[in-house]
């Protein structure tokens, strides 16, 4: 075997070391212009300057801001997409409710998710997982052209071979399902499952990949969203995976506190499109649905907002904050996890100290430990200011709601934190509609009955080592 001289040796370590740090520093360039924060900016420079060979492969890992490739359908891309939202944009018109000017968060909303708030809805709040999934398999059964079925999470236990079932018996039956789920959400899934519900007839797709090799890389962003669309006539969407958590099955969780919405109405066509985008995304096809549209007589007001990593803003995150800056009286959130960024946190700050009643409600224990550790570090920045925290104490809270003073009210996917700011493909519906306020006001005000009010000195007065832990945690709240 020929060996190389030391002097050889030496300077190939040194050319590669070189090398090393050439490739370190363009992607130093990389990070200066594309990410979105000056703090992950900061950490990603010493990073690649300093451990280059460690950092460069993490950064393409999780250092992407951006989620490329996706086809935003309302806006650009595929002709036939852009045909088939034209024609529902068209079909919506009928229904579109124009938003007056002294409603910024309204306007905000149609600006980011490009969907306009439509009259002819009924919407249904469903409340814990017996409910919703009666409801969504009821629905399913009745499906006669096709179900449109999205998932970030699927199990394979006794929920999930319940759904799996309920696929497999309407595809036999001649309807088309279009089964959608998340590459790592679901990747317990075992391979039998999945080729079972082909075999069926099922059309089954992750959401992860496509055929691009760099769209693999793409791992820290997932498709949170939970959608079910009945014939283009029903649409679910809200917080419920499928899982036997989800049921309140797991011991260790015990109750499982979530809501959930059935729509019908011209917002099932919304739901439909953001559907088809992401179906578009993973399979390059696009799919035969209905897009008329049926009115309902509730004639309630509602408007579906997709955000995500393909969004050319944070558009989750500036929706929150508009909330809290839009709020004059009551702002109240519920989300199983409290991590907000430092422009969600001066929105909430700030609504406090007008007078509103600003009031976060999250776990008594969270699923994440380093979420769970991170959310104490926000107590001294939120409650001196009159921001109020509970934590739940009838089981894990995973619910996703909003509650705007008493003229807006939402139920959808996303967080609390940067993963849905940033990271996360999410879906939310907003109603102004007072009936529809008042019944989610209610149901929060139950759940803050069940609830414990915490205070600063929580986190002020615990260990030394306990508060280095949930600062340490909180350093990786961008990837948490």
């Amino acid at each position: 075997m020929l060996e190389l001289p030391p002097e050889t040796l030496t300077l190939l370590s040194l050319l590669a070391w070189l090398a090393l740090e050439i490739v370190g520093i363009l992607h130093v360039l990389h990070a200066l212009m594309h990410v979105r924060t000056s703090q992950g900016t900061v950490a990603w420079v010493v990073s690649l300057i300093t451990f280059p060979y460690l950092a460069i492969p993490l950064y393409w890992i999780v250092g992407r801001s951006r989620f490329t490739g996706y086809v935003r359908a309302r806006r650009a891309g595929d002709q036939r997409l852009r045909k088939l939202a034209e024609s529902m944009h068209e079909r919506m018109r009928h229904y579109e409710i124009r938003v007056p000017d002294e409603d910024a968060f309204a306007k905000a909303a149609l600006i980011l998710g490009g969907l306009p708030f439509t009259r002819g809805n009924e919407l249904e709040l469903l409340i814990d997982g017996e409910e919703v999934f009666e409801r969504v398999f009821r629905e399913m059964k009745e499906a006669q052209s096709y179900l449109c079925v999205g998932f970030f999470i699927v199990k394979n236990d006794q929920l999930g071979t319940r759904f799996q079932q309920a696929l497999i018996e309407r595809a036999r039956a001649g309807v088309k399902v279009y089964f959608l789920f998340d590459e790592i959400g679901s990747h317990k899934l075992p391979r039998r499952y999945l080729r079972e519900l082909r075999e069926a007839g099922v059309l089954c797709e992750p959401f992860g990949t496509n055929r691009h090799w760099w769209s693999r890389l793409q791992v820290n962003f997932r498709n949170h969203r939970k959608i079910v669309v009945v014939d283009g006539k029903v649409a679910f969407l809200g917080g419920l995976n499928v899982g036997d958590e989800y049921m309140g099955r797991d011991i260790r969780f015990g109750a499982w506190r979530d809501t959930h919405l059935q729509l019908k109405g011209p917002a099932v066509q919304a739901v439909q499109m953001v559907f088809l985008e992401d179906w578009f995304w993973a399979t390059e096809t696009v799919p035969e649905l209905r897009w008329n549209t049926y009115p309902e007589t509730a004639d309630q007001v509602a408007a579906i907002i997709p955000t995500g990593p393909a969004d050319p803003a944070d558009s989750w995150q500036l929706l929150v904050a508009e909330a809290a800056n839009s709020s004059r009286e009551r702002l109240w959130i519920a989300s199983p996890y409290f991590v907000p960024d430092e422009g969600v946190l001066t929105a909430l700050q700030a609504a406090a100290l007008r007078g509103a009643d600003v009031r976060i409600l999250i776990p008594e224990r969270a699923d994440h430990l380093l979420v769970c550790l991170s959310a104490f570090t926000y107590y001294e920045q939120s409650i001196p200011f009159g921001v109020r925290i509970f934590r739940y104490q009838r089981g894990f809270l995973h619910q996703k709601v909003m509650l705007i003073d008493d003229r807006l009210a939402a139920v959808g996917t996303a967080n609390l934190d940067n993963r849905s700011f940033r990271l996360n493909f999410e879906i939310t519906a907003f109603s102004p509609d007072q009936g529809f306020v008042d019944e989610v006001e209610h149901m929060l005000s139950v759940d803050f009955s069940h609830a414990r009010e915490v205070a600063v000195d929580e986190f002020t007065r615990r260990s030394f080592l306990f508060r280095a832990a949930c600062r340490a945690a909180r350093l990786l709240a961008p990837v948490q």
